[in-house]
């Protein structure tokens, strides 16, 4: 590996988050809170660890393999969680008494997993009771979710794109879905209109929270977590808290918006392509999914729980959409509902949303192409000396993306099987072991379950559940193979 390029992108990266850190370090001091020491503290140690590793890269090279790229990715998102845990463990006390912790101590293990959970924008929390964190700390979780969103590699790409060296095999190794397509020849640049498009998203979700009468804290924080499809709430109840049907609307509306291919959203809207959306054969998909599930939640709701015709609507296709796009955000106790629409919303779960967009599962783009492929397999039982080629929106999918696609599914199968007898061996009940499991490789954070609901915290897991779910919520966000690859013999061994 080259090691020096590696150092070099780590401390880079480092920097990147000491300077995050130091965002929440002015809220921490806007607002005296009790967090002000922690992040002051943790940005210094994060800042110094990157000027080290930028010193042991001093003078490299760019020439990055896929090996380096992989690794690269893989170590980036574990290093951001590490140092982003620091302001969990560091105490958190009021300078007028030093001695005085005002927050509950959080052990290395529920620190780890609910940065990791912030980063990877899977949403599950071991934190029972949120409004007695600090502002800064609440920032830094809306803040974690918001900058994992589209990646936190692909971030640097935008921003500052000297830093990474190798992009496209970096880019390669992180992005979502298994097509890749490009809004412009130089990376750089098409990751800056992408990211445009996720500014332009969260600032309208802030303002559209404000004009329905939520304050600018909240605002801030829940659009974040919104256009993130992250699901950290700065309340305990989650939007429930602010009794505002206005605000579910909007909530459900962005993160709706957030599922979809950001690349397509920049094609269609701001060119003035509008059409070009609907011919999309995954947004069509992604669309059928929402209002099916949505129409048929609405009915068991209507007939067995007794609600009405608009607070049914309401409610099914907010939790629809937050399943879908793995938002995990909650508006009623879904855990109270008919057991048949827990299967609808495991099944939406395990989907996601549209491939190049913040949202988790295995993306709406492969439930096509599967649905596609079983098609073929039943004309080929008809015609067995049949051509029948597999097409996405006009263009021929080749068979090593078939291959591909099989491998994954597959992959992801025997994961979840081995992953669901392992939380079951130790302890967990089988319907959460399963929902769990799902809930942490579609990155989505609420489960269904009778032991841990959707609306519930995760504290209750033991410390060996905690660290399994920590490791499906990074292999679910990098897609298996990124992560994967770095267990496999070939990848240490030369050339």
């Amino acid at each position: 590996m080259n090691i020096k390029l590696i150092s070099k992108i780590f401390g880079s990266l480092l920097y990147l988050e000491a300077t995050l850190m130091g965002l929440c370090l002015l809220v921490a001091i806007y607002y005296n809170g009790t967090d002000i020491a922690s992040f002051g503290l943790t940005t210094i140690i994060t800042a110094l660890v990157g000027l080290i590793f930028r010193q042991l890269g001093k003078n490299a090279d760019n020439n990055m393999s896929r090996r380096d790229a992989y690794f690269v990715v893989t170590m980036a998102w574990i290093l951001f969680s590490l140092f982003g845990m620091i302001p969990f463990i560091i105490p958190n006390f009021s300078f007028s008494d030093i001695s005085h912790s005002t927050m509950q101590s959080f052990s290395f293990t529920d620190a780890f997993f609910e940065t990791m959970s912030g980063f990877t924008t899977t949403g599950a929390t071991v934190i029972d009771d949120v409004e007695s964190l600090p502002k800064a700390l609440l920032f830094w979780r809306s803040l974690t979710q918001w900058i994992g969103g589209l990646g936190i590699v692909f971030f640097t790409i935008a921003i500052l794109p000297s830093m990474v060296g190798g992009s496209v095999k970096v880019f390669s190794a992180e992005a979502t879905g298994p097509i890749r397509s490009k809004l412009h020849p130089r990376l750089s640049t098409g990751a800056k209109w992408i990211w445009l498009v996720y500014l332009f998203l969260t600032v309208a979700c802030m303002f559209s929270y404000m004009a329905c009468g939520m304050d600018w804290f909240n605002a801030i924080n829940y659009s974040m977590t919104s256009t993130a499809t992250g699901g950290f709430a700065t309340t305990n109840g989650s939007l429930t808290s602010f009794h505002s049907p206005a605000e579910e609307y909007v909530c459900t509306l962005f993160c709706f918006l957030a599922g979809v291919n950001f690349m397509l959203l920049y094609a269609s809207v701001a060119k003035l392509r509008v059409k070009q959306l609907f011919m999309n054969s995954e947004f069509r998909f992604y669309i059928f999914a929402i209002v099916a599930a949505t129409i048929f939640i609405m009915a068991e709701l209507m007939l067995r729980n007794g609600y009405d015709f608009e607070r049914a609507f309401r409610c099914g296709i907010f939790q629809v959409v937050s399943f879908l796009t793995s938002t995990g955000l909650f508006n009623d106790d879904a855990g109270k509902w008919p057991h048949v629409t827990w299967i609808v919303l495991a099944v939406l779960m395990v989907i996601g949303g549209c491939s190049g967009s913040t949202s988790g599962g295995i993306k709406s783009i492969r439930a096509v192409m599967i649905l596609k492929n079983m098609r073929n397999e039943f004309m080929q039982i008809l015609h067995p000396n049949a051509v029948l080629p597999l097409k996405i929106d006009g263009i021929n999918v080749p068979m090593s993306k078939r291959a591909t696609l099989l491998s994954f599914i597959s992959l992801y199968v025997i994961l979840a099987g081995i992953c669901t007898l392992g939380l079951t061996v130790a302890g967990i009940d089988h319907t959460n072991a399963v929902t769990i499991t799902l809930s942490c490789l579609g990155n989505t954070g609420p489960t269904l379950g009778l032991e841990i609901g959707p609306t519930m915290s995760w504290s209750m897991l033991p410390a060996f559940a905690k660290w399994m779910c920590a490791f499906l919520m990074l292999v679910g966000r990098l897609e298996l193979f990124t992560v994967l690859v770095l267990f496999t013999p070939a990848f240490w061994k030369g050339n």
